[in-house]
């Protein structure tokens, strides 16, 4: 038995492929991460390594100390996960003050995890909050029809939140919080990691203007199901556009919308609705 047999690295090395196999992650764009469980911690303590020099993050996160994190690594491309997990992914320590991480196994051709790992990590600790634990999964890719739609909407959490709605009556049963949006930034710093933290204290998704989407869940099917779900609403949306030259004849309107609650048992944000 390897570290690769361990059904958590399995999963994760899955949602990996599937996010490659979407078209979501050109070159060595997007990141995953996950946290563990307790109990998969120690499924995968025997394969760990010499642990490595403790990296400051810029950012700290007090209920994340001691935390283990599976994450993909900085520059590495999903579509060779699969290939080489052990090349491109890794696991990281929490330290005690919940402000640093070290490698305890993977990226054993070199690296470290993935830049974007303190937005990630302020992440997890507010979805860890608001979520009473139960939220493990972020997940950044760069789905085409999401970012297109961020350069011909208004950046509000409203509009985009009513345009997927329309788009699909999946859309909202999957996400009936709505999604927020967070204004271009430069990626991989503090200032975007702070901004998209505090948008997911509400949503369970954060688009990234002309750049990518920010989803979270409890496990790795929710979280993809939910990044699918966005990007087939924005497909159709823009679809839908194009074909209309700009106009709709028709859509779901606000009492559908009320309707599919009703009968679904979900209570949809009331702020984005007329």
């Amino acid at each position: 038995m390897s570290i690769l047999d361990v059904e958590v690295i399995r999963s994760y090395i899955r949602m990996c492929d599937d996010g490659w196999q979407q078209g979501w992650h050109e070159r060595n764009g997007g990141n995953l991460t996950y946290r563990m469980r307790p109990e998969e911690v120690e499924q995968c303590r025997p394969f760990f390594a010499t642990p490595g020099q403790w990296v400051n993050m810029g950012v700290r996160a007090d209920n994340l100390t001691g935390e283990y994190f599976i994450s993909t690594g900085s520059g590495n491309f999903f579509r060779n996960v699969i290939l080489a997990p052990q090349d491109n992914i890794c696991i990281v320590e929490i330290n005690d003050r919940g402000d640093s991480w070290r490698i305890v196994w993977g990226l054993e051709q070199g690296g470290r995890p993935t830049s974007e790992f303190p937005s990630h990590f302020l992440n997890h600790s507010v979805r860890k909050t608001a979520t009473d634990g139960k939220n493990r999964v972020i997940y950044h890719a760069h789905p085409a029809n999401i970012i297109a739609m961020t350069y011909i909407l208004p950046l509000t959490s409203r509009d985009f939140t009513r345009a997927l709605w329309q788009s699909a009556t999946e859309c909202p049963i999957v996400f009936p919080g709505g999604v927020g949006v967070v204004p271009w930034m430069v990626p991989g710093g503090a200032d975007i990691a702070l901004a998209t933290s505090e948008l997911m204290r509400e949503f369970d998704a954060a688009v990234w203007a002309h750049h990518g989407l920010f989803c979270s869940g409890p496990d790795f099917d929710i979280t993809f199901g939910l990044m699918h779900t966005i990007e087939k609403g924005a497909q159709i949306f823009i679809l839908a556009m194009a074909a209309g030259q700009g106009k709709l004849r028709q859509t779901i309107t606000d009492d559908n919308l009320r309707a599919i609650a009703r009968d679904f048992g979900v209570t949809l944000n009331e702020n984005f609705l007329d």
